[in-house]
């Protein structure tokens, strides 16, 4: 029993002394961390309104000023125990270490995560585009933390990993206001062909839906093997896009055949030569 209180009375007596030798330390120890502490929880509230003001999601908000107050916090309390006479360069090394390998468990999340905040910061689509991008083509739903959410044009969902359309070519449809629309028509070598380019302008000029500026283009691209083929390239805003080419196509079918306009079948000529003997 004496020898526990002796080993009390001792742990007490080097407690004392210490705090004694290290009251200053102590005092500026602690208000290291209170006055850190309130001036990281201070320096994060003024961070999370800067990036709300700069319309940010609110999930990468809310992750940004977590990891920024943490960063915070920690390097107060280093500071904190530095000032106590700790060592602590072994601590931010275990720190580092952690990180790593953190990190490398979790590769791939952090990558879509960093492709996250790119398309979040850089926006080269919004929800409610159409865009390409990973193989998907669809309309952007929802731009999340780690994926992408589209529909597709016949109404499935397709959660997009956002590393995978980061590290891929992007093609968005409603980037701009207005498309061209391309299109090509064949007809036989027996028609006028003035007269089908005319039939073509004469329609093109008639729907609303075709900017006059700039003009749709309607040319002659190849004389193929078993048609005379038109290249028509009209412009008109992104919405009409679809509207203008489905409509291009069955009226022009009908308007051609209303004059005798044809539109060939693949043909192949074989001529025999009479003259060879058989054996």
């Amino acid at each position: 029993m004496s020898n526990a209180t002796e080993m009390v009375n001792s742990m007490l007596h080097n407690a004392t002394t210490w705090v004694e030798q290290n009251f200053m330390n102590l005092v500026l120890a602690l208000a290291i961390f209170f006055v850190g502490k309130w001036l990281a929880k201070g320096l994060t509230k003024l961070s999370r309104k800067l990036m709300e003001k700069s319309n940010l999601e609110k999930t990468l908000v809310d992750f940004l000023a977590g990891l920024i107050h943490a960063a915070l916090f920690l390097f107060v309390v280093v500071a904190a125990l530095a000032k106590l006479g700790i060592e602590t360069t072994s601590i931010v090394a275990l720190i580092g270490a952690a990180g790593l390998a953190i990190g490398l468990a979790l590769k791939d999340s952090l990558q879509n995560f960093a492709s996250g905040i790119m398309l979040i910061l850089f926006k080269p689509f919004k929800a409610g585009d159409f865009v390409e991008m990973a193989g998907v083509t669809g309309i952007v739903e929802k731009i999340a933390i780690f994926s992408t959410i589209m529909r597709t044009p016949d109404n499935k969902e397709v959660i997009v990993p956002n590393g995978a359309i980061y590290g891929d070519n992007i093609v968005n449809y409603s980037a701009r206001p207005t498309r061209r629309v391309d299109m090509v028509f064949g007809v036989s070598y027996d028609d006028d062909i003035r007269k089908v380019k005319q039939l073509i302008i004469d329609y093109l000029a008639q729907d609303e839906r075709v900017l006059k500026d700039p003009a749709p283009v309607v040319k002659v691209s190849e004389l193929a093997d078993s048609s005379v083929n038109f290249i028509v390239r009209p412009w008109v805003n992104a919405a009409d896009y679809w509207g203008v080419y489905w409509d291009a196509h069955e009226n022009l079918k009908i308007l051609f055949d209303e004059n005798d306009i044809t539109i060939p079948y693949p043909q192949m000529d074989v001529h025999v030569d009479k003259g060879a003997k058989s054996e």
